[in-house]
């Protein structure tokens, strides 16, 4: 049994500094070259998607319409009634947008800002802006809410979700808190699922806001790589707590077919939709309904999706196997991080030794490999304790993400001994 790193004396932390940088100095002389920044798709991946490009041999909806040309602002039904098939939605709730869930999410928030909803006072008319930001997260949340000055509150992450006794806290005793991020399945960076009793004390929670809103942006909800995950109704725990209007709901095929050129999606209740809808028919005349059409000709109904995911899990499994059994081999004896196994999604999320996370990365990225930035994952990326890294395997070739891995546990290992040699 080895001793974890911080129970060595300072003869062994020597000793095991020297064999560290001949090993890193060995990768370092590689030249590597190597990128897993962002969760983007393998090529691999991305030719599983092809027959998107083949399918719109006629631009006519179900209904005779020519999707080549303007209207239906809130998107063909056919498509409605699929992403309502697919996350168990009334259709009725949904508006089909353009390519990125992440637009929908920032016009939201926008129209929130210059308008109000359902009566409420414009966001900008307001002394002060909150939203609490469950940490780590996904750093283009934050950016949004950075981009319009709103101030961003972290929040712990649990196993089960965000940590609803503070977010209940929070959000019951300050009027400027207007809302939550959520990524409620295999959560961006760390894999967790929210719990059904999460899902129900959002829906149900006191707020001093009358307009906090759940920002449900559920871009997992069909990425299932060990097992599939059962996520509660978001609209039914608010209409259940007597809140409504509480939650927006985000989804994009973007990750299913091809990231740029999927089909991005938004629900909220009846009464919201209405008034989303009356100020999106100032900003456009509709979206892309031929790429509706060609989406939706291929994964055609939730059982062909079901398949497809399956098969693009096949792809996706043997990385995440790489990265998880890296990890495992390479850092668990010493105890020099801890890291969370997903069942779904598309990132690993480890915690090093506190004080390491950045230097780790440097070290990664000197010898060529890039990974997402350290405190990328909390609000005004900073990791208050330096610690959390986001892996993304997805993009690297089995073979590359081999290598890249290996080199990325001899930085967390030399990281930790500098650190405890007091080098940093």
């Amino acid at each position: 049994m080895v001793n974890p790193v911080t129970e060595l004396t300072n003869a062994e932390l020597t000793a095991l500094k020297v064999e560290l940088e001949a090993e890193y100095s060995e990768y370092a002389s590689r030249n590597l070259a190597l990128n897993m920044a962002r969760g983007k798709p393998a090529g691999k991946l991305l030719d599983h998607n092809t027959d998107v490009l083949k399918t719109l041999d006629n631009p006519f909806a179900e209904d005779g319409t020519d999707a080549r040309n303007y209207g239906i602002l809130e998107g063909l039904p056919e498509m409605r009634r699929f992403f309502g098939e697919v996350l168990n939605l009334d259709p009725e709730r949904i508006i089909v947008g353009g390519n990125s869930s992440l637009t929908l999410m920032y016009d939201s928030i926008a129209r929130l800002m210059m308008f109000g909803t359902c009566g409420n006072p414009a966001w900008r008319t307001l002394p002060k802006l909150k939203f609490l930001c469950p940490s780590p997260g996904y750093d283009r949340h934050f950016a949004i809410t950075q981009e319009f000055g709103i101030e961003m509150i972290a929040v712990p992450m649990t196993e089960n979700g965000p940590d609803m006794d503070v977010v209940e806290e929070l959000a019951a005793n300050d009027e400027a808190v207007k809302g939550i991020w959520c990524v409620p399945l295999y959560s961006n960076p760390q894999g967790v699922c929210y719990s059904d009793e999460t899902v129900a004390r959002l829906g149900k929670m006191k707020t001093a806001a009358k307009d906090f809103k759940i920002f449900w942006d559920n871009a997992y909800g069909v990425h299932h790589i060990y097992e599939e995950v059962k996520l509660a109704d978001i609209f039914a725990a608010c209409e259940a707590g007597g809140n409504p209007d509480r939650a927006y709901y985000f989804f994009s095929t973007s990750k299913i077919t091809f990231p740029g050129a999927g089909v991005a999606m938004m629900a909220a209740s009846f009464a919201e939709r209405k008034e989303i809808l009356k100020r999106m028919g100032i900003q456009t005349i509709g979206s892309d309904k031929l790429n509706q059409l060609r989406t939706l000709r291929t994964l055609k109904d939730a059982p062909t999706l079901k398949k497809h995911m399956a098969e693009l899990a096949d792809i996706l499994r043997p990385k995440f196997d790489i990265v998880l059994n890296t990890l495992e081999s390479e850092l668990s004896e010493g105890k020099y991080a801890s890291w969370i196994t997903p069942r779904g999604g598309y990132f690993v999320s480890l915690d090093t030794l506190d004080g390491c996370a950045k230097k780790t990365l440097e070290l990664a990225k000197n010898a060529g490999v890039t990974m997402t930035g350290a405190g990328a994952t909390f609000p005004y990326k900073n990791d208050p304790r330096d610690r959390n890294i986001r892996i993304a395997p997805t993009y690297p070739t089995d073979e590359e993400l081999q290598t890249a891995m290996k080199l990325f546990c001899v930085c967390v290992k030399l990281a930790a001994v500098k650190k405890l040699c007091g080098e940093f």
